[in-house]
């Protein structure tokens, strides 16, 4: 569910919460790209596709926001490569 993907600016990371524990993706912003520096699940939630959630977020918000993603990370990378309907998203 991507609409539980929030945007904390203080932190410069999106954030998905899953039974009070939380997955991010923190970034840094540049004109029209968004870099994503390191994406982060707790081990409890390893395995359970929260990652992929939030990854599927961060796509939908960079979308609407007319943003290109710079995969720094190697999590994010990887599951650009995996999921072609937003290789055009790719900077």
């Amino acid at each position: 569910m991507t609409d539980a993907v929030r945007d904390n600016p203080d932190q410069s990371r999106f954030e998905l919460e899953v039974d009070g524990k939380i997955a991010f993706a923190s970034y840094r912003r540049e004109p029209g790209k968004l870099v994503v520096t390191y994406v982060y699940a707790p081990p409890v939630l390893r395995g359970t596709g929260a990652a992929d959630r939030l990854m599927e977020g961060v796509m939908v918000r960079a979308r609407s926001g007319g943003d290109r993603i710079v995969p720094l990370c190697g999590y994010a990378r990887a599951w650009l490569r995996r999921h072609s309907a937003h290789h055009d998203l790719l900077a």
